[in-house]
């Protein structure tokens, strides 16, 4: 055996200490196969614990697909034990199911060193699945068929009521001036005419068409703007023609300082007002612009006293119908309710008055057809709804649910017109028409 080191005669330095050499074996010590140790006992380590990881994985996937096969099975013994008749979709969507296991086993198979008895089991269990679903299927197609039969019968029978909905029989007819139907039952689509002339600022106003008892014929259209504060009524023009009023063409515009509100009305060639800052009627005649009679309403509020909801300074608000001139109002002693009176158009008399049970403020506009008042309420901003009648023929009083689409939030009046059974709706500045449908008489 060599010596593992050899004696040497030491040597004091200049400091006085001693010093000494160790003289080794010539024997190299295998440091890199060491090192090489090192690394592969590092790298095995890590190995078996990947390996162990995807073991735990492997464990907690295949308790998945214990539990999905076991979900699947139980449906599939359920669809053969039952009649019921199952459609292509359900199919697709076990087999999706069934596809997807498969997918994930196999590559479960892949990962794996070797064979895996569990793994096995699964891959055969789920090519059962695929088998029995399949003979299902097969088994089903009659049914899937009958199914789709009795889909295009269902199919068919919808186009015929489809062809019987769009060859229904057209709403009845009534002559203009009529009064023998039951009333509205339907109104049309809002039919945008143009803005007022005095443009988008001047959102109070009223506009119509003249209606006349001798000559109902004729045609007279008039537009009538209130100020910017909403209350004046200055200006108003006049059209011979329905072509006029679209073309702005051939207007007589004319001035006046004596109206208030967007209760305008137009009648036999004279325009119905409140007079300004009063509870008097005022009659304009339309040829001469001269205020032809003056006329208090007698009880009626004003000063912005029971104006409609969100239309200021309409305390009376004239209306017309086959027989005649209106006015709707309310007094202090019907508390804010709806009254409705009977005018003689030539003397502005009160011919006969009626109290409704509908609050005044909490209606947005009202118009009178053939004796009945219809008063309207905003739903929203683009829709509005008739939602009460009176009809002054009976006294008697309901509600009704008839929609109005609307262009813009505010519907500042309305006026109807027996001529054409239109209409005329002044709606934030905006001129817009209304065809109305009417229900037979009732028996």
């Amino acid at each position: 055996m060599p010596e593992p080191f050899a004696n040497v005669t030491g040597s004091l330095n200049e400091n006085g200490v001693c010093q000494c050499s160790v003289y080794l074996p010539d024997t190299t010590f295998p440091v890199q196969k060491v090192e090489m140790l090192e690394i592969t006992a590092r790298v095995l380590s890590e190995k078996f614990e990947i390996e162990l990881i995807k073991v735990s994985q492997y464990t907690k996937a295949i308790e998945m697909y214990e539990l999905k096969i076991r979900n699947l099975t139980i449906k599939v013994q359920h669809m053969e034990s039952t009649s019921v008749s199952y459609t292509e979709l359900d199919f697709q969507l076990l087999k999706l199911e069934i596809n997807e296991m498969q997918r994930l086993v196999t590559q479960l198979k892949s990962t794996l060193v070797g064979s895996n008895v569990i793994v096995e089991q699964l891959y055969v269990e789920i090519r059962n699945l695929t088998l029995m679903v399949n003979d299902l299927e097969s088994l089903d197609k009659n049914n899937i068929l009958a199914i789709r039969r009795e889909i295009v019968t269902l199919q068919n029978r919808l186009k015929e009521c489809e062809k019987d909905r769009n060859q229904t029989t057209p709403p009845s007819y009534f002559p203009p001036g009529s009064c023998g139907h039951g009333g509205i039952v339907n109104i049309s689509k809002p039919y945008i005419v143009q803005l007022n002339w005095r443009g988008f600022s001047y959102k109070y106003g009223a506009w119509g068409r003249d209606y006349s008892l001798q000559t109902p014929e004729k045609d007279l259209y008039w537009v009538a703007p209130l100020n910017t504060d909403g209350r004046l009524l200055e200006y108003y023009r006049l059209y011979n023609s329905y072509d006029d009023l679209l073309l702005f063409k051939n207007a007589r515009e004319s001035r006046t300082t004596y109206g208030e509100g967007s209760g305008t009305a137009v009648y036999n060639n004279f325009m119905y007002y409140n007079i300004y800052g009063s509870r008097d009627m005022g009659k304009l005649n339309l040829n001469t612009n001269t205020l032809a009679l003056r006329k208090t309403l007698p009880n009626a509020a004003y000063g912005n006293r029971f104006s409609y909801a969100g239309v200021t300074w309409q305390g009376m608000d004239f209306a017309v119908d086959e027989s005649g001139l209106w006015v709707i109002y309310s007094t202090e002693e019907s508390t804010g309710n709806i009254v409705i009176s009977k005018l003689n158009d030539t003397t502005l008399d009160v011919l006969h008055t009626w109290k409704t049970r509908q609050y005044k403020p909490s209606v947005s506009n009202a118009f009178i057809i053939c004796g009945v008042l219809y008063a309207t309420r905003p739903v929203s901003t683009r829709k509005e709804e008739i939602f009460y009648m009176y009809d002054t023929n009976t006294e008697q009083e309901g509600k009704i649910s008839i929609i109005m689409d609307k262009m813009l939030e505010t519907v500042q009046s309305i006026n109807y017109n027996p001529s054409d059974q239109i209409l005329y709706v002044y709606n934030d500045g905006y001129l817009v028409k209304y065809n109305l449908i009417f229900q037979p008489m009732l028996p």
